[in-house]
């Protein structure tokens, strides 16, 4: 497989092509924090376990993390220590569950600091998440903002990293419980470090963590935490209109036809766990000689790589669909019209009382841009000026889309330090 072919997939799934453990050293871990707000959210966010993974002591090293990453080192002022926390939170039906995420921390600095919530892309690999890989993409803004000073946070999202069962992939309202869980997991473990954790969160992430993102902003601005504010919001390169412009991009060809692909089989299989879109995956999945539309589902699985899943997806949406499978993307009704419907809204039901910045790169080749036209309109409708910035042309890997997360992690850092 060609490297121009391999590429967009890393793309649209952020870290599915990366595999392989991240070394950990285990850290005892500190007892439940039994706060006023812990027993408010009964046990939410209380810390399972903790580990520290690495330890980057010099400015140097964490520069030559981030640059092997692709990333610029222009901002890291300290050294950082990562961790790995395992913490309480609940499933999308609001049952008992646990996830991880990792925590970074500068090593030099004040003892107080401020937290920045980073949401990271999509990924079908448990592994593809922040805390299961080493300052490689999907980690490598973490370390930057820790690097920068701030207590770095990111949660891996539910049934990803350590966590059980199956991702429920573009699902704002797990999302969002995720996010909150583990900045309260990570103020619960601070203390064991020697900080502590200032109320005010600046709140960032990339492609499906833009919406991430903002779903953890709308909560923080809710009042869903009696401790953490929101302080600022910076979200990058989202579908955040993902039913009424990304899926009709990807069935008219707009975006890159290998990666639409996939974003479309992980839409039906994600969806239909959660909603019941159809009985049997042959109803929207094609089959070909030696095909098998079940092959399809299996894939998203959180064991599967994304080699496995470039090797075994058809190259575009239309050898992939049947004619019921694109009916359902093009005009969604029932359980999926109303799943859509919260999907979209993460920039439409809230007025942002928060300073926010909406970063894109023009090009995109996988969240169209228009995504993020319509999500300054929806703000702006709401009475909240939006900035967009461009980010102009920086590819990376062949990819505006990687690119962006790259070109704007450095951006955020520069602007979070001015709030």
């Amino acid at each position: 497989m060609s490297r121009r072919l391999r590429a967009p997939l890393a793309a649209a799934c952020c870290a599915l092509l990366l595999s392989g453990p991240a070394a950990a050293a285990a850290v005892a871990a500190p007892p439940p924090a039994h706060t006023q707000a812990q027993r408010q959210v009964q046990g939410r966010g209380t810390l399972v376990s903790a580990e520290k993974l690495y330890t980057l002591t010099t400015q140097e090293a964490v520069v030559a993390e981030l640059a092997g990453a692709g990333f610029a080192g222009d901002t890291v002022r300290h050294g950082v220590v990562a961790y790995r926390l395992v913490y309480r939170t609940v499933d999308v039906h609001g049952r008992p569950t646990t996830a991880s995420g990792l925590f970074a921390l500068p090593l030099t600095g004040e003892r107080r600091l401020r937290a920045v919530s980073f949401a990271h892309g999509t990924g079908s690999n448990k592994n593809d998440s922040p805390s299961m890989r080493r300052a490689d993409f999907v980690s490598a803004p973490v370390i930057a903002h820790a690097a920068a000073g701030a207590a770095a946070v990111a949660p891996d999202y539910l049934g990803m990293g350590k966590g059980p069962g199956l991702h429920p992939w573009m699902d704002i309202g797990s999302e969002t419980t995720a996010s909150l869980d583990m900045l309260r997991a990570a103020r619960a473990f601070a203390p064991r470090t020697g900080h502590a954790l200032e109320r005010d969160v600046m709140v960032t992430g990339f492609s499906q963590g833009a919406s991430a993102a903002l779903g953890l902003g709308r909560a923080l601005e809710a009042g869903d935490d009696r401790w953490f504010r929101l302080g600022a919001l910076a979200p990058v390169s989202g579908a955040y209109d993902f039913g009424g412009t990304e899926l009709p991009a990807l069935l008219r060809g707009d975006v890159d036809a290998k990666s639409g692909a996939v974003y479309a089989a992980y839409t039906l299989v994600a969806f239909n766990r959660l909603h019941h879109i159809y009985d049997s995956p042959r109803e929207v999945f094609a089959e070909g000689e030696g095909e098998d539309a079940a092959e399809i589902e299996a894939l998203f699985d959180g064991v599967h790589t994304g080699q496995q899943l470039m090797a075994r997806i058809p190259a575009s949406v239309d050898e992939l669909l049947t004619d019921r499978g694109r009916e359902v993307l093009a005009h969604p009704t029932g359980a999926m019209a109303k799943a859509l419907g919260k999907t979209d809204a993460v920039c439409t039901d809230w007025v942002p009382e928060a300073p926010v910045r909406l970063y894109m790169a023009a090009g995109d080749e996988q969240a169209v841009t228009a995504n993020t036209d319509f999500c300054r309109a929806a703000l702006h409708r709401n009475g909240v000026d939006a900035p967009v910035v461009d980010l102009g042309a920086v590819d990376h890997q062949d990819s505006r889309h990687l690119g962006s997360n790259v070109a704007a992690t450095s951006a955020i850092v520069r602007w979070f330090g001015t709030r």
